[in-house]
Formats: C-alpha cells, structure tokens, sequence
C-alpha cells in the first residue's frame, strides 16, 4: 500500500489534479463575481413591477419591491419568530425622505398591482412614485382624467427635454465657445502687458473682440430666458398614494413610465434605452442618476495615453538590459530595482506623480509658457496627461520584464543568421528580434492595461475628479487637452459607493458602473490579445 501511495506521488498526477481544481476553483469564483455584479447592475434598468399596499391602520404603500428577509427570534429581540418583512423601494425623496421603507408582513392588510400607477424620472431628487391629478399650462387645467392626462403628458414631456437639449447646448457649446474664447483674448492681452506693450494694433484688436463676444453671451442669455421661460409654461400636479400633492415643473421630469401597464416587448425597449442612456449621457443628482459617458471617455483615454507612454520606455529598456548592457553585477541589481518596483502600492506612485510630475515639471512649464495664466496653473495641477505617466511608471516594470521574457524565447539562430548576411546589431534588433519578440511585448501591454484601468488611488492625487465640466477632446485648437482634469469608472465606484449623500439609492450604480468598467477592461485585453494573435501569425517563428 505504501509503496503504491509513493508510486502515485512521484507520478505528479496528485499535483496535476491540484492544479486543475485551483484553476478550476479560481474560475468559478470570478465567474460567481461577474454574475453577482450582473445580476445586480443589470437588473437597475428593467421597468420593475409596482405594488401597491394597504396597511392594517389605513395607509397605503407604493413602490418597486425589493427583497424580503426572515428575522431570527432572539432573547434580546423585538420582533417575533419567523417575522418576514419586505423591502420596498417607494421614492418620493422630497416627500419622505428616504428611497427605501421595511414592512412587516403581518400588518399587510391587502395589496395590489396598480394600471394606473406611474413612475415618474425627475432631475432631481429621484424617482416620483404616484399618479396624476392635474396637467396645468400656467394656471390652466388642460386635463383632470386619468387617461386623458397620460395622453397629454407625454408629448409634453418630449417637448420639455428638447427644450433641455436645446438649453444645454447653447450652455455647454455657444456659451462655452464664447468663453473659451474671450479666456484665450484675456490671456493673450495680459501676454503683452508682461512683454511691456501697452498699446499696438493686436491688443486693441483683442480688446475689440472682447467686446464682441460680450454682446453675443449676453444674446446668448436672452435667448436662454426665452427657452426657459418657455419651458416653465407647463405643470404637472402628482398625488402619491396616499393624496399628498407635489406639483412639478416638466422641466424636472426626465420619463414617465406605467410599469403594471406595459408589454414585455415594451419593457425590452425601455431596458435598451435605459442601457443605452447610461451609457452616453452625463451623470446628475451626486452621480447617482443619468450616465457615465464622462467616466468611460476618460477611462478608455487615459489607458490609451498610458500605453502610448509604457511601450516604448519599457521595450527600450528591455532591449538595453538584455542586449547591450554587460551583465554583471549592477545589471542585476537593476532587474532587482524592477521586479522591486512591480510591488510598490500604488499610492506611493501617486505621492511620487504628484510631487514629480505636478509639481516640479509642470509648474515649471507654466512659469515658461503659460506665465500669463498664472497664479492659476495649468499643467502645474492634476491633469489626464499626469495621470498616465503615473500609470505608465507604475505598469513599466512588468512590460520590461514580459518584454525581456520575449526576448530571451526569440532563438540564436535568428540573431547569428542575420549578422551573417551582413545586417548590423542595430539592424538585426529593428527588423529580425523586434517583430519576434512583438507577441510578447504585446502581452506585457495587456497585463499593463488589466492592473491601471482600475487603479484609483494614484489618480486621486494626479488629476481625477468627482465630475469634470469639460471632456480632453474638443474642438478648440489643441483639441486634445492633455491638462484637462477627468472622470474615471473606478473613482466613480468609489464617489457614488462611499461619499453619496444616498447610499442605499445609489448601490444599483455601483454594480452598473462595476459592471460597465469590467467590459471596458475586457474590450481593451481583446483588442490587445486580437493584435497580438495577428503578430503570432505573421511571425510564426516567434516564441512566447
């Protein structure tokens, strides 16, 4: 029997065994992780059912159900054995002042699946559970019916957010341009004050386009208090279950929707819009509400700055350690410093990139170009461009040591046949060991990619914010403005997870966004795998 046990041990299948259960085991538990975060994220945007209860002393409850849960009996408890009590999502924040509200099973005394019930989507303070009393123009009552209000309502809204869109447009781009611009006048003209010239034809004509620009904000004003006012013309007067009124402004509501009354191939369509909604729009209410378009733009952004930055100083230095220096004892020490600095937490790089980058290099670049801006910096504070060389030095390491990996799998024979035919070190490194080595230093990338999209501590210190007021990508000359500040999909986790004034209503955006900053990784590992697999075909000699 010992014998046999020991024949078995020295045949490595036990451990071949154990290794495929760890994989197996680790696999099932990111797969448990992505469903959970599925299930949850994925869900936020599906028109829930909602139900309506009448309580034993005589209110009633409205609201999208939520869970429920079994209280264990305990000696120090208050509740009775086997008390079930469910969680219902009612809304109204401004009436209530909360989102969510328990009850206890035992004091339902009837409940029901309200036709008429509506959800209405505000701007602010969440969602508005309820029913439609009035639809008012001014002090008119245009409608009192059930079924005649929702036929009014919802071209009313429809007209009430293009006007939003068409607000928010002349706000953001026509009075944005109009800004940047006299910004830029402001700039050029104190430019010349500090160069000593008080008085030439380009600062009066500078001046002189200030003034211009003037006249047209101030059209731009007017034409935003007509739109406005227009866009207060109409009211909607909302009862809540129970008759408590709250007269709302169409301005305020997003969409309303009749849940208990819709087809599953409506609600389909709602779930896509939703989805679709989230993922282009801007967010609002504290991050809680809206979309996250900002966060992706910056996420995806800022992961390709780093990438443009990591691959070359990493590949170079790669190719140093491993083709030209001499080994010896400080080469070692050197690949020492690197595997080292692949274990630095995170949060050091970002002391480091604060103090380094911020500081040093960019407020030296404001006190020699931008000295007019000045006190107010420009790269001399956090920005998109700092935060990748941040990334960028924190991924270096593992890019030199994959690339440095690929390198030493690229065969002999390949480096002696091509200084045989007469090519140079430096020829033979471009054109036979780089295009080789490509797959591997493609992987180093992906692994790059994986560890800084979802890295937030260093980027707190070096540019990321809770909601930036203008994208790095315009249409004003630069048009890439590399000191802009941005948003990113995980300090948004964070934002909404940790420092929301509404916790409990903002959980669904955490799994969404959770969610949405997994397939951003996952879409860039796949691009990145796609050309790495196309390197591996074209170089079919290389080794990996």
């Amino acid at each position: 029997m010992g014998q046999a046990i020991k024949k078995f041990l020295k045949s490595g299948t036990l451990f071949i065994w154990l290794c495929g259960s760890a994989v197996a085991l680790s696999l099932l538990m990111v797969g448990g992780i992505l469903l959970l975060i599925m299930v949850n994220g994925l869900g936020f945007f599906w028109p829930h059912t909602l139900y309506e209860f009448t309580l034993k002393d005589g209110t009633r409850v409205l609201g999208e159900l939520k869970g429920q849960e079994l209280i264990p009996h305990s000696a120090t408890s208050d509740f009775p054995e086997g008390k079930t009590r469910i969680r219902l999502k009612v809304g109204n924040r401004d009436l209530y002042g909360l989102d969510f509200r328990w009850i206890d099973e035992d004091q339902i005394a009837s409940r029901s699946i309200p036709q008429d019930a509506i959800v209405f989507e505000r701007r602010e303070w969440g969602n508005f559970y309820g029913r439609i009393q009035t639809v008012k123009r001014g002090e008119t009552v245009l409608s009192s019916g059930h079924s005649q209000n929702w036929e009014i309502l919802q071209p009313l809204i429809e007209r009430a957010n293009n006007l939003q869109k068409e607000i928010e447009f002349i706000r953001t781009k026509e009075i944005g341009d109009i800004n940047y611009d006299v910004e830029q006048a402001r700039l050029a003209i104190r430019r010349f004050h500090i160069q000593g010239v008080s008085d030439s034809p380009e600062l009066n004509a500078l001046q002189q386009s200030i003034e211009l620009l003037k006249k047209q904000y101030q059209q731009h004003v007017e034409t935003l208090r007509e739109l406005d006012s227009r866009l207060a013309e109409h009211a909607v007067v909302l009862v809540d279950t129970n008759g408590q009124e709250k007269s709302l402004l169409l301005g305020q509501i997003v969409k309303a929707l009749r849940p208990n009354n819709m087809s599953t191939f409506q609600k389909c369509l709602t779930y896509a819009a939703n989805f679709l909604a989230v993922l282009t729009d801007e967010p609002r209410e504290a991050n809680t509400e809206g979309g996250i378009f900002p966060a992706i733009f910056g996420t995806v952004m800022m992961v390709m700055i780093m990438s443009v930055a990591v691959v070359p100083f990493g590949v170079l230095a790669a190719f140093y350690l491993k083709e030209y220096a001499r080994q010896g004892a400080i080469v070692r020490v050197v690949r020492i410093a690197v595997n080292n600095l692949a274990g630095v937490p995170s949060i050091v790089f970002g002391v480091f990139g604060l103090g380094f980058f911020v500081y040093a290099i960019g407020g030296t670049i404001d006190q020699l170009f931008y000295a007019e801006a000045l006190p107010t910096p420009t790269f001399g504070t956090g920005g998109i461009l700092w935060a990748s060389l941040t990334l960028a030095l924190m991924t270096v390491p593992v890019v030199i040591v994959a690339t440095e990996e690929s390198l030493s799998a690229v065969p002999r024979e390949y480096r002696e046949g091509s200084l045989a035919l007469g090519a140079t070190k430096f020829e033979s490194m471009v054109k036979v060991i780089l295009p080789c080595a490509l797959p591997g230093i493609l992987t180093g990338l992906i692994l790059a990619v994986a560890r800084a999209t979802g890295e937030v501590a260093p980027l707190m210190l070096t540019g990321v914010v809770k909601l930036a007021p203008s994208l790095p990508l315009d249409f004003h000359f630069p048009f890439v403005h590399l000191d802009r500040k941005f948003m990113h999909l995980g300090f948004h986790i964070y934002d909404v997870g940790f420092q929301s004034p509404n916790v409990e209503a903002a959980k669904p955006m955490v799994y969404v966004t959770t969610f949405i900053l997994v397939m951003v990784v996952i879409l860039l590992n796949l691009a990145a795998i796609a050309l790495r697999n196309h390197m591996r075909k074209k170089f079919k000699g290389a080794a990996v």
